[in-house]
């Protein structure tokens, strides 16, 4: 490649690029890739998920510049560039029936033009590759579902002239991925080698949510080998600390025991312009080829 590579992850909240495909990132900006994390909302509307920050007043008064710092943080630690293109938090509706989304919300908006932000930092970066999440959003989050929209949206669109003509100079990203890091694979490897080795597994329950959000198992195209960088996503993800316990769930399994039993992140690999055989182990393949 003559041209600098470039790969574009687009999230719904600030923490999500630390845990969906965080070691990724961190490998490729060690190979001298440029990422840049795109940001679709402030995460204004999230809970404050760590115990030992519940009940917080200026947390609680001010969780979107926390959220922000905390992405700042966190984004130093990846090497990665971010931008937010300035969606208000949808929120996670419970109930039965479920309340209706708040009213200015991103998961509200109109696709084409929620769009539009995205394909114009699209045009503006140059990415080679994206990732983004699948049609369920990984799970059913209305900010995830519409994560979705609007990356493949933009994917289509950001190439074409004809289209969002005031937002820069056109340009065709070659391939886009969705992030498939929690997938029923690699959770009954790890859960099964706890207990093969006497240990306690914190993945009983993931295993019974997977039931429960997802109808089929996923194809697994792409497998990024990156455990050399778990422990600064690990790094990455505690950053977030309004949303993570460091105590918890997340951080049970040794890192050595994941990077010999399970050490890649995996991707679904939904439209690519470029021929590439699958599997693949680079989100790049068929791109630095060309």
């Amino acid at each position: 490649m003559t041209e600098q590579l470039r790969l574009m992850a687009v999230h719904a909240h600030p923490d999500d690029e630390s845990s969906k495909g965080a070691a990724t990132m961190a490998k490729y900006v060690s190979e001298g890739v440029d990422v840049l994390v795109a940001t679709c909302t402030g995460g204004e509307r999230g809970s404050i998920l760590n115990p030992k920050l519940q009940g917080d007043a200026y947390i609680e008064a001010n969780i979107h510049e926390v959220r922000r710092k905390e992405m700042d943080e966190a984004r130093e630690i990846l090497g990665v560039e971010q931008a937010w293109l300035g969606f208000v938090d949808s929120g996670l509706p419970e109930g039965d029936p479920l309340p209706p989304l708040p009213d200015g919300c991103f998961a509200l908006q109109d696709v084409e033009t929620a769009a539009e932000p995205l394909v114009r930092l699209i045009r503006s970066f140059r990415p080679h590759v994206m990732t983004t999440y699948d049609e369920n959003g990984g799970y059913p989050h209305p900010d995830h579902i519409m994560t979705h929209k609007i990356s493949m949206a933009a994917f289509e669109a950001a190439g074409d002239a004809t289209r969002y003509p005031d937002a820069g100079p056109a340009w065709q990203p070659q391939k886009i991925y969705y992030n498939q890091g929690f997938n029923p694979q690699r959770t009954r490897a790890l859960h099964e080698a706890l207990l093969e080795r006497g240990l306690e597994s914190p993945y009983g329950e993931w295993l019974e949510r997977f039931k429960e959000f997802q109808r089929k198992e996923r194809e697994l195209t792409t497998f990024v080998p990156c455990g050399d960088f778990f422990e600064i996503r690990d790094k990455a993800l505690i950053a977030h600390a309004t949303q993570i316990d460091p105590d918890g769930g997340w951080f049970r399994v040794p890192l050595e025991i994941q990077r010999e039993v399970w050490p890649t992140e995996e991707y679904e690999l939904a439209k690519s312009l470029v021929d590439t055989s699958l599997p693949e182990d680079d989100l790049f393949s068929g791109i630095r080829e060309n």
